[in-house]
């Protein structure tokens, strides 16, 4: 199938859903008033709570959900054909994905901006709040640490990216300086600022940078340690200063690869050279249930509930903004990963060079995915990803060498996002958690930011060489999946008290939380049969919190449901 249908299709699904289904929904579930004060009003501090116009909050609120995550799911989903990744990634996104992102947004909105982890303890109960704290953090834990790797290994793959990446930072902060302190139109300033960073990606291109390996310390554990720090600077800033203007940058940044590659799809238009399913591939787990565990931020995530109850909520300048940002905002990284999809599946026969032999079409796929294990690691996602776009992308005459690094930054940059805004909203859980064991100091700002970056700092070297947070991949995609099961059914019991349909969130969440259940079922079977029981002992351990929560919800649903009866 040629792979311009598939991204037109796509692209009008996507506007006619936010017309119709999340404007339904802001009007008749979750009930938007315009008028209605906002957190980042009543409790302004300059650092955290501040109003913000919605362009730029959805600059920030994309860059933050998206990360990699849109990107390495549907890299390595696409083993089983095209189509079944592109099913769950079109109506993931738009029926549970941006529900989820909607609902939580909104709840924090009503609830002075606070977590839906802590808001949990409110709706459901005060064992509910505790559950969730701890799946949160758990969750928050693995994303630091692993993100910190994603990037170190970017940096490795693609030296070409650390000039940009790292100067993104320095025009940030101008950019912010120049619009907060200034007065200087933000459109106009973040034009240029984009621009510059453009500018230190063709310098990249031509000065790559590799860190040498110190003593017994690897170059990608070096990485992990500067990222980390720089996680930690970043993360106690006002928003304002850094996190703001970059995530700016990074939506234009967005906007431009987004267009790039829309252009490089309408140029090559090059069909689709994956199967279009493909459903027992060499060494894979069964399509059912694990797809829906592997492409998580395309179709639905549960670290997006952080960021909309976590940062976004904290910004945002009025309710009417609300539906723009977050079901918008989930709309757009869906239509991310379809493009990723198309790369992935198209884009890569138009060229792939391997062991020095150039192969293309059907072959340069096979070469590709000939197996679960070729297909599955962190570096072959990145690199189906880049070798993909960058052959599409370089159709528009652009020098490979730069668009490939254009890739690179690209990826690397909104990784550095999301580590940016998980270690700040790792900061509000550990004060959320101080606050409720009645040890306030650890729940300040510096104390809780700490222990948030030194937590992740020993998981990302408990294996030696800086990536030993990857050992808990095979983790993350079913705890990061069952936090949005969870988090739904949060939304559900709130919708419940206030005696509005509860449907729209309900089926999503008995279908993620089956989902995960099932997909953490058979990782735990493989973990113990390949006597990994690190990974058993917390996946065990997270399943048992999962089905306390779950009781706990469904004792309240049906109290609530006793009463209306009664009543």
């Amino acid at each position: 199938m040629n792979s311009l249908l598939i991204a037109a299709i796509a692209a009008v699904l996507y506007i006619i859903a936010y017309h119709t289904y999340g404007r339904f929904l802001a009007r008749k579930i979750f009930r938007i008033d315009p008028k209605a004060k906002c957190p980042s009003e009543m409790h302004y501090d300059g650092v955290d709570f501040v109003p913000t116009k919605k362009g730029v909050l959805f600059g920030h609120h994309f860059a933050s959900i998206a990360g990699t995550g849109p990107i390495v799911g549907p890299a390595i989903a696409i083993i089983w054909g095209w189509v079944p990744a592109l099913i769950w990634v079109v109506l993931g996104s738009i029926f549970m994905g941006a529900v989820h992102d909607f609902g939580s947004m909104v709840i924090s909105l009503r609830n002075d901006g606070r977590t839906i982890g802590d808001l949990a303890g409110d709706i459901i109960g005060p064992r509910a709040r505790v559950l969730f704290m701890l799946i949160i953090f758990f969750a928050l834990w693995i994303v630091v640490a692993i993100f910190g790797v994603v990037i170190a290994s970017v940096f490795s793959f693609f030296p070409e990216s650390v000039i940009p990446v790292w100067l993104q930072s320095a025009i940030a902060i101008w950019l912010g300086y120049m619009v907060y302190h200034k007065g200087k139109s933000h459109i106009k300033y973040g034009i240029a600022a984009t621009v510059l960073m453009y500018a230190t990606i063709v310098f990249g291109a031509y000065v790559p940078v590799v860190l040498p390996a110190i003593g017994n310390l690897s170059p990608v554990g070096g990485w992990v340690i500067l990222l980390l720090i720089y996680a930690y600077v970043a993360s106690t800033l006002p928003v304002t200063v850094l996190l703001q203007p970059r995530d700016y940058i990074n939506a234009f940044q967005l906007g431009v690869a987004m267009v790039l590659l829309l252009l490089g799809i309408a140029v090559t238009h090059p069909p689709m050279v994956a199967p279009a399913t493909n459903w027992h591939p060499a060494g894979a787990p069964p399509i059912f249930p694990i797809l829906f565990i592997t492409i998580a931020c395309g179709a639905i995530s549960g670290f997006h509930c952080l960021v909309s109850s976590g940062t976004s909520s904290k910004q945002c300048d009025k309710e009417s903004s609300a539906q723009g940002i977050s079901y918008g905002g989930m709309l757009m990284e869906g239509l991310l990963a379809v493009i990723v999809i198309i790369a992935c599946g198209a884009g890569i026969g138009l060229g792939l060079e391997k062991d020095g032999i150039l192969f293309h079409g059907v072959d340069a796929f096979n070469q590709q995915y000939a197996n679960w294990q070729t297909a599955h690691g962190l570096g072959a996602k990145i690199a189906a990803f880049v070798t993909g776009s960058g052959n599409m992308v370089a159709g528009l005459g652009l020098p490979h060498k730069v668009v490939v690094t254009l890739m690179g930054v690209f990826v690397a940059s909104f990784a550095a996002t999301t580590l940016d805004t998980a270690t700040r909203i790792q900061r509000y859980i550990v004060a959320e958690i101080a606050e409720s064991c009645k040890v306030p100091t650890l729940g300040k700002k510096h104390p809780a930011t700490f222990i948030a970056v030194f937590t992740a700092l020993l998981l990302a070297f408990s294996g030696g060489g800086g990536k030993g947070a990857l050992a808990l991949w095979p983790l993350f995609g079913a705890v990061n999946q069952l936090l949005a099961g969870l988090a739904l059914l949060v939304i559900t019991v709130w919708l419940a008290r206030k005696k509005i349909p509860a449907i729209y969130t309900a089926i999503p969440m008995v279908f993620m939380i089956a989902m995960t259940g099932w997909a953490m079922k058979i990782n735990l079977a493989s973990f113990q049969a390949k006597g990994e029981w690190l990974l058993f002992s917390i996946g065990a351990v997270i399943t048992l919190l999962q089905i306390w929560m779950v009781v706990e919800g469904v004792i309240v649903l049906m109290r609530l449901k006793l009463a209306s009866i009664t009543h």
